[in-house]
């Protein structure tokens, strides 16, 4: 099946040969063997997913670029042919072929997205883009921690060195045991959940049953709080209003107790209002379902904690490790992805589960932050950890999201005004526009009515 061929302008062209080499992107010649290309695009798979352009030599001592494609499509068959075999067209790989008016021959273009499982060159090696470096997955231990960002392998299931006693004689088993239909015994409803596996706790069992789980994981399963009376990007030292307090326990104690504390510290935070001093308020919901993604999800491996940091404008809750498999900051949001299933599925069914909406949790935190006027959460993934950063900033009125919108685009309807300013009722964005008319900002476009109505600026 032939590729596309893509005719480009000559601005495009440039922007091709200058194509920075980092972590999403890089450039190579046709010289260069398809088996050492496999590497970079095995890398891209395996971390954020990338572009890489072949077909652009770097010449001379300051490596000054140029553009030297293949002479046609024929020509770039082998290359096709051995990235197949490894990376078929598909949604994950993409490939087509650019071409630039002043010819010098046609470069294929590689589209690499984010993979869920582990991507391996053609060398049967893996790799990891760091920058603009393919780090080779080469041995057990760095096989092993690509094996946890990937969710292909998971901690939870790892076992402990603990008596099973610390999981089935616990406080916090007694409490659960006495709600499970039929009645069962703590011993055996733990091993047919595959919790207690030879005679030893999985870290999900430790988790979730022991009452002071960090004693068998010291600095991994913990939540810290922080309280910074500043606005800055960071906090400082001098900034803490307290020493950070440290949240422990099994993890529906600590979620609960962790979204307590955060909501006390945040609305002791003092905000001007009409008239006075008051509470600065977040939504429940959206601490609540943020701080139990970032505990139910983080990744156990990583000798860490959870960390909430409350500003005077923000709370930012970090989480250990990367987004797992093919989860992205783009996605998260209508993907699916449980690093950690066993602790997901057997939290659920605690009585008042934290996570008693599995996989809506994010998506009611958004709709909450909307409902209160809010701008939504920020995520941001890191190197080693995912950032969601919550603000107290109030969304742009409907009136000012309206005329943004139509700076891009010639008319608007009721619905897309709703999508955008996140206002449900029909009639109220009738209202809104009303009273844009009635100011001479908008006017109703001639011949549109009824549900087809569009406005647009006068």
């Amino acid at each position: 099946m032939p590729l596309d061929l893509i005719e480009i302008s000559a601005e495009d062209a440039a922007a091709v040969i200058q194509t920075a080499e980092g972590q999403f992107s890089d450039v190579k010649s046709i010289g260069i063997s398809p088996a050492n290309l496999t590497k970079t695009i095995s890398a891209f798979a395996n971390a954020d997913g990338g572009e890489l352009f072949i077909g652009v030599d770097e010449v001379g001592p300051e490596k000054t670029r140029r553009w030297r494609g293949f002479a046609d499509q024929e020509a770039a068959n082998g290359h096709i042919q051995a990235f197949e075999q490894f990376f078929p067209l598909g949604t994950d790989y993409q490939y087509e072929f650019l071409a630039a008016p002043d010819g010098g021959g046609i470069i294929l273009k590689v589209q690499v997205a984010r993979t869920q499982g582990i991507s391996s060159a053609s060398n049967g090696t893996p790799y990891v883009r760091r920058g603009a470096q393919n780090l080779p997955a080469n041995n057990p231990e760095a096989l092993r921690r690509l094996e946890y960002d990937k969710g292909v392998a998971s901690f939870e299931t790892e076992l402990v060195n603990v008596p099973v006693e610390v999981v089935v004689e616990s406080e916090i088993t007694q409490r659960f045991i006495a709600g499970v239909v039929p009645a069962a015994e703590p011993a055996a409803w733990l091993k047919k959940q595959i919790l207690i596996r030879d005679g030893r706790p999985s870290v999900a069992a430790v988790l979730m049953f022991s009452d002071e789980p960090q004693a068998a994981l010291p600095k991994r399963c913990g939540i810290k709080i922080y309280r910074y009376k500043t606005k800055e990007a960071e906090g400082f030292r001098k900034a803490l209003a307290f020493d950070p307090e440290t949240v422990e326990g099994p993890l529906y104690d600590q979620i609960r107790n962790a979204v307590e504390l955060t909501t006390k510290h945040t609305e002791a935070i003092p905000k001007m209002g009409g008239a006075s001093l008051e509470a600065i308020k977040y939504p429940a919901e959206t601490l609540h379902e943020i701080i139990t993604n970032a505990v139910l999800h983080r990744d156990y491996s990583i000798a860490d904690d959870v960390h909430i940091r409350i500003f005077d404008n923000r709370i930012e809750i970090e989480s250990p490790g990367r987004l797992p498999a093919h989860i992205t900051v783009e996605n998260i949001l209508a993907e699916r992805f449980a690093r950690n299933g066993a602790v997901v599925r057997v939290l659920n069914k605690f009585p008042e589960a934290p996570n008693k909406d599995v996989g809506e949790g994010l998506n009611t935190a958004f709709a909450a932050m909307h409902e209160l006027g809010l701008k939504e959460p920020v995520i941001e993934e890191r190197d080693n950890s995912v950032l969601v950063s919550i603000r107290h900033e109030a969304l742009a009125s409907p009136e000012e999201a309206i005329m943004k919108f139509l700076d891009d685009n010639e008319t608007i309807k009721n619905s897309q005004a709703r999508e955008i300013t996140h206002i449900r009722a029909d009639y109220q964005m009738k209202n809104i526009f009303g009273r844009m008319v009635d100011r001479g900002l908008i006017e109703q476009v001639p011949g549109t009515r009824t549900s087809n109505t569009a406005y647009r600026k006068k």
